[in-house]
């Protein structure tokens, strides 16, 4: 794994450098999650941007067509790095190795990929239903067995936008939402609970388009899901702990109950061997790779009683304000804020809280 710096979204030179290098190959790559400095909302185009350049840059280096760059590494780029989040790219390599496992679990990593979906499937127990059946066939890539040792599950899924719309109701079918905003929401909770039902966390009879977005007893302490105008499929990386891998990383989580929960994380830096009464020390900071969060505004519009006013600010969307929040709590625990943040965390994780995970080497 590593995480590289980035200067804007179609900047792939520190990728380059490392290839050039020869860091990592080009053909080791299997996911890259990206973190990018555009709004997170309906019109972002930066992650659209990115994952352009990505592809581009791999196609060059694997003497492919960009096309075939999707078929075979997930492009997950989330929008929003508001606060002190730092835009980059944390890239996961996999490479077959002949040498004895080692004895312990180690970080695996498994891809897969939904088919795409029709305008009227978006945020419906359809998408629920055909990702939970891709988040199986990635645990079975890793080699995760057994669901307790799957600790965060990143999806990007795709979301309404007018012309889609338009093209449901040309075809006679109605959508979850007109509202192209709300079907991020939406498109996210059934991701959601896809991962859920794949886990087990959620009965699959429960799921049902009248609990998406509504019911928040339902959720994922692993999922995270991101939405994007540039895409209609979704792209789902799963991260657990597996025999058989050699490599020096691990994973561990938590769950924030809210977003301003320090504890969640650090119980998550304990279980990696990284004590952290305060500040995590620089030894300590440079064993982590990578930290993984959900966010969102507490629907019921308090934090431990205190009101907040994210979901009255009609300039600025309440998921700005979580990524920026909670990547405020996270930066002051880690020492660091090359972070990643999704907001909007609808059925991951409980009502104004989120899955956190981190990873770092043993």
């Amino acid at each position: 794994m590593l995480r590289l710096a980035t200067a804007g979204p179609g900047d792939t030179a520190a990728l380059a450098r490392a290839l050039d290098d020869g860091q990592i190959r080009a053909d080791s790559i299997v996911a890259i999650l990206g973190k990018t400095e555009g709004n997170g909302c309906v019109n972002d185009f930066t992650r659209g941007y990115a994952s352009l350049a990505l592809k581009m840059l791999l196609a060059e280096r694997l003497g492919c067509a960009p096309a075939d760059v999707e078929r075979r590494v997930a492009l997950v780029m989330s929008g929003g790095t508001e606060g002190g989040l730092s835009p980059h790219l944390t890239v996961f390599c996999r490479e077959a190795d002949d040498s004895p496992a080692v004895a312990a679990k180690r970080l695996a990593i498994g891809i897969g990929f939904t088919r795409p979906f029709r305008p009227e499937e978006i945020g419906r127990t359809t998408q629920a239903t055909e990702t939970a059946a891709a988040v199986r066939t990635a645990m079975a890539e890793a080699g995760l067995d057994d669901p307790a040792d799957v600790h965060f599950v990143q999806i990007k899924c795709p979301l309404l936008t007018s012309d889609r719309v338009a093209a449901a109701r040309a075809q006679g079918a109605d959508v979850a939402t007109e509202d192209t905003y709300e079907s991020m929401a939406l498109s996210r909770g059934a991701s959601a609970l896809g991962i859920a039902a794949a886990l087990g966390e959620v009965p699959a009879a429960a799921l049902a388009d009248a609990a998406v977005g509504c019911d928040t007893s339902l959720y994922s302490t692993v999922a995270s899901a991101s939405a994007g105008v540039e895409l209609l499929r979704s792209e789902i990386i799963v991260l657990g702990n597996a025999a058989g891998w050699s490599g020096d990383l691990r994973i561990a989580h938590d769950v924030m109950a809210d977003a301003i929960d320090s504890d969640a994380p650090r119980r998550a830096l304990r279980a990696l061997g990284l004590a952290c009464d305060g500040q995590l020390d620089p030894a300590a900071r440079a064993r982590i790779v990578a930290v993984l969060a959900k966010a969102e505004a507490s629907p019921s519009g308090a934090i431990r009683g205190r009101r907040h006013t994210m979901l009255d600010d009609s300039d600025i969307h309440s998921t700005r304000h979580a990524r920026a929040l909670v990547g405020g709590v996270l930066a002051g625990l880690i020492g660091d804020t090359l972070l990643y943040v999704s907001g909007g965390a609808e059925h991951q994780g409980p009502a104004g809280g989120g899955p956190v995970a981190v990873i770092a080497q043993v």
